[in-house]
């Protein structure tokens, strides 16, 4: 299997075994790490007790126009190589994917679980893949999977003579030891979070709606521990979701894909001085995700976030709207899903200390604006909810066990999803960050008298078009949060201050 992006495609590998001096060449535009399989393969089949033809043989890969990376075609490669010898039977239409140690034994590689969803797609159910591998590929269904631990058990179960395989020769099971050497994370509670009501419920009609936040505030006010109690509020992911997340965690080479589905929406939380290849994806060769697919379904945390690079941040804004980044090299383009929560931190100048009076600051107004505007206006047209958050008083800071916790708000978050979805459902939607103007504006359209202030808002030019229907958005989310069956006025109010806050205090 090839994978260009998270699409897989079918490899024909063949071979032929010429009557000229010892050589082996592979045909069919293989990478630098592909052309080396030629001695993994060599070593490999030799320590196993079937060693390769002494004459030249030559292997192709088909379709020969299409790029290959990877050790992933080792085996496949192998098989072909053995099959033209007559070691083996012929394999028909089964599909192999694993890299050769030196030793013979079968090696896990990167991507299976898209490889393998891409093989049943296209008809080939029949997987044979590394046991460290088997318990990821078998999560597709349909997949009927086998797993080997050396090329010797797999040579011997294709009718290789037993008494030239070396079967004796049983690694160790690397598998065990590294799913014992895991300890599972804490997840943070929101009860830790003192004082910062506003700031709390912004966090939970983000969650309950899926939608975008920027925490604007001083240091040591709490944004970051706020952004990281976020994925907490969050409901399990459902089938569909949790296999595209668990693929690309699986072609990141992810600990979280080898066992299981990725039920838990993930949570990325890049550094500011990552570049654009890290963030959005790319790198040599056919372009690799980043940050930001790896956050789909889940939430992207840029903490400082005008200290990133500005052509960074605008990045952004094609996935934000989309749901997906679509990367172009000119080794080829690859399309992968980013439908993530974008949620940025900043303070609210180069020193941080320009909140309340901010007789402290020495900053000046132009290096404010400077600073600020980094984050570009069409990005953060893009956000729903923007938040000034302050300095935790002295009050709030003394009391204890007095905030609600996680599972508490998390109850309250999973029955607005569960009225979003019916609602929604039928739409082949699931919340309200995905509902289109049209439909706002449409089927879902309020009485004028529940938009009047929102209209006037559009009218003076404080709103924009997309502005409009994120407030409205948010009005949705308030009002599944509450119970209500439609927004009222008061939905629309409070929309409107979630959005404006802290353009507002700027």
């Amino acid at each position: 299997m090839a994978l260009v992006g998270l699409n897989g495609y079918i490899v024909e590998a063949e071979a032929d075994i010429g009557q000229t001096l010892p050589a082996f060449v592979i045909l069919g535009l293989p990478d630098a790490s592909l052309n080396e399989a030629k001695e993994r393969i060599r070593s490999a089949a030799q320590n196993s007790g079937i060693p390769l033809s002494r004459r030249k043989i030559t292997a192709n890969l088909i379709p020969a126009s299409l790029p290959k990376r990877g050790s992933g075609f080792d085996l496949a490669i192998a098989m072909a190589a053995l099959c033209a010898a007559g070691d083996i039977r012929t394999t028909g239409r089964t599909v192999f994917i694993a890299e050769l140690g030196l030793d013979g034994r079968l090696r896990p590689v990167r991507g299976v679980l898209p490889a393998v969803m891409a093989a049943v797609q296209a008809g080939y159910p029949d997987i044979v893949v590394a046991q460290a591998n088997a318990a990821e590929a078998e999560l597709v269904p349909g997949a009927r999977v086998q797993g080997y631990k050396t090329l010797a058990r797999l040579a011997f179960d294709l009718g290789a003579d037993p008494q030239e395989l070396a079967l004796d020769f049983e690694p160790e099971d690397e598998e065990a030891n590294e799913e014992a050497g895991r300890t599972p994370g804490t997840v943070p509670d929101m009860c830790d979070v003192a004082g910062q009501g506003d700031a709390r419920r912004a966090l939970e009609v983000a969650a309950a709606g899926a939608h975008h936040l920027l925490l604007t505030g001083p240091p040591g006010a709490g944004k970051t521990m706020l952004a990281e109690r976020l994925p907490g509020l969050l409901p399990d992911l459902g089938d569909t979701a949790a296999m595209e997340v668990t693929a690309i965690h699986s072609l990141c080479a992810l600990p979280s894909s080898s066992l299981q589905l990725v039920r838990r929406p993930p949570f990325e939380s890049p550094h500011h001085t990552a570049t654009s290849a890290a963030i959005i994806g790319g790198g040599t060769g056919l372009p690799r995700p980043g940050a930001a697919s790896r956050a789909h379904r889940g939430i992207l945390f840029l903490d400082e976030a005008p200290e990133y690079e500005r052509g960074v941040l605008d990045a952004l804004r094609q996935p934000l709207e989309s749901g997906e980044l679509v990367i172009h090299r000119s080794a080829g383009t690859a399309a992968y899903p980013a439908r993530f929560q974008l949620v940025l931190a900043a303070n609210p100048c180069p020193c941080g200390k320009a909140s309340g009076k901010g007789i402290e600051c020495m900053c000046t107004p132009m290096m404010r604006r400077r600073y600020l505007a980094r984050l570009s206006g069409p990005l953060l047209d893009r956000v729903d909810i923007q938040l000034q958050v302050e300095r935790v008083s002295l009050a709030d800071f003394g009391q204890a066990g007095g905030e609600e916790d996680t599972a508490t708000v998390a109850g309250r978050v999973r029955a607005a999803r569960r009225r979003q979805l019916q609602r929604l459902g039928g739409l082949g939607m699931e919340t309200n960050s995905q509902v289109p103007g049209r439909i706002l504006r449409g089927e879902f359209r309020l009485a004028p008298t529940t938009t009047r202030i929102l209209d006037q808002s559009l009218a003076r030019g404080v709103l924009t078009a997309r502005g409009y229907d994120r407030v409205l958005r948010l009005a949705w989310t308030l009002a599944d949060l509450g119970g209500r069956e439609r927004p009222d006025l008061n939905d629309i109010g409070q929309a409107l201050s979630l959005r404006q806050a802290a353009s507002a205090a700027a």
